[in-house]
C-alpha cells in the first residue's frame, strides 16, 4: 500500500473579503481509501452563489474540479470519483474522493463565489449588437 499526501489549501474567488478556510491541511491516506477534504466558510456573512474545488499539481496551474450550489446541486461534468456536499447550517463544504489513487496526491483549493448584487445590466451596455 502506498501512502500519498493530500493538501487542502485556501483560494478566494471573491470581490469581497470572503472567509473560507481549510479544516485540514495535510491528509495522509492509503491508495484505495475514501478521502474527505473540508472547508469552512463560517466567517463569511454574505450570500453564496456556489462553492468550488480546484486541484493543483506541482509546477502546474490549478485545474477546476467541480462546483456545488448551497442547495446541494453539483456540476455535472465533474471528474469521476469526485463529489461534494454542503452543510448550510455549519457553513462547511466537503470534497469526497472515493477509491483514491496516487495521482490524487496534489494541492486542493476550495473557493467561494459570492452572489453579486446590484445592477448587472450596466456592464453589458457597450457591447456591440449582432443580429
Amino acid at each position: 500500500m502506498n501512502i500519498f499526501t493530500l493538501l487542502s489549501f485556501l483560494l478566494l474567488l471573491s470581490i469581497t473579503e470572503a472567509e473560507i478556510k481549510p479544516l485540514s491541511l495535510n491528509e495522509n491516506r492509503f491508495v484505495g481509501d475514501s478521502v474527505t477534504l473540508s472547508c469552512s466558510y463560517k466567517d463569511y456573512s454574505g450570500t453564496v452563489n456556489n462553492l468550488q474545488w480546484y486541484r493543483q499539481y506541482p509546477r502546474s496551474k490549478p485545474e477546476f474540479l467541480l462546483y456545488i450550489f448551497p442547495q446541494g446541486v453539483m456540476s455535472e461534468d465533474r471528474p469521476p470519483r469526485f463529489t461534494a456536499t454542503v452543510n448550510q447550517d455549519n457553513k462547511q463544504v466537503d470534497l469526497k474522493i472515493s477509491s483514491a489513487v496516487e495521482t490524487d496526491s496534489a494541492m486542493y483549493y476550495c473557493a467561494l463565489r459570492p452572489t453579486v448584487t446590484g445592477n448587472l445590466t450596466a456592464s453589458y451596455k457597450n457591447l456591440p449588437c449582432h443580429h
